[in-house]
């Protein structure tokens, strides 16, 4: 099982109206620093936070309890003017977790001081899994298309990744330059599978590394590994995996 944390910028709207029109500015280094302090905070308890717009915020919270959460918002509530507002989901697929998380965001508080909805529980049996893929050599691609034309394909992709990633209940996250991270389940090796077979007939192809932990971080990490491991077998052997996996021992 999975626990989700969402966390939303509460009474964004009308106060951005409050700094006048020349407020982009200042907006995007709030949403910069307020990722980075609550990427910190909960990877500090081995949790780990994706940006899911820039006003709200995933964390896959395995083993967080609700003081823990408690206490991530009282830093938090020290450092910036605006709140944060945060729900917990639990279930065994991520999309269950997020509806879960969304649905909590309509009932009473359970902790109406720190704005935290749902009960957040460190149970030790939770487990993680998380797929981390790359585009294969679109650094070539470069130096024959503009930036711009590169992120047009890149975006293009991660719309059709959620999309089809969505089918199966997981969660699609942009991470930066051509790589992305799934949240998944124990299902995600024939999903994977699926998805790289898709791309390939479109003429893409993608290597994709999969982990699964108690914890978030620890996913993240065995799932990067993986996508090392590619990498690297790429330098020693003519025949690699475009998938590789990794589980906590």
């Amino acid at each position: 099982m999975i626990q989700l944390t969402i966390m939303k910028i509460t009474g964004y709207g009308p106060w951005t109206v409050t700094l006048g029109s020349d407020r982009e500015h200042r907006l995007q280094m709030l949403q910069a620093s307020m990722y980075e302090r609550v990427q910190d905070l909960f990877s500090a308890r081995n949790a780990l936070v994706f940006l899911n717009r820039a006003d709200e915020f995933f964390a896959i919270s395995n083993g967080l309890c609700l003081r823990d959460h408690a206490e991530i918002q009282a830093e938090l509530g020290s450092q910036f003017d605006i709140r944060l507002s945060m729900s917990v989901g639990r279930a065994d697929r991520p999309f269950d977790a997020n509806l879960r998380a969304h649905k909590a965001r309509s009932e009473r508080p359970t902790d109406e001081r720190h704005e935290i909805y749902g009960t957040p529980v460190a149970e030790q049996g939770d487990s993680a899994t998380i797929m981390h893929l790359d585009i294969e050599d679109l650094t070539s691609r470069t130096e024959s298309t503009s930036p711009y034309e590169i992120t047009a394909i890149v975006l293009e992709l991660y719309a059709k990744m959620s999309r089809f990633f969505l089918e199966y209940g997981f969660l699609s996250f942009f991470m930066g330059g051509d790589n992305f991270m799934v949240v998944a389940d124990g299902r995600a090796k024939d999903a994977a599978e699926s998805f790289l077979a898709e791309m390939r007939r479109e003429g893409i192809t993608i290597n994709c590394g999969i982990g699964t932990g108690q914890t978030g971080r620890q996913a993240a990490e065995l799932a990067t590994a993986s996508l090392d491991a590619i990498r690297n077998m790429r330098e020693t052997e003519e025949q690699r995996p475009n998938i590789y996996e990794m589980q906590c021992s």
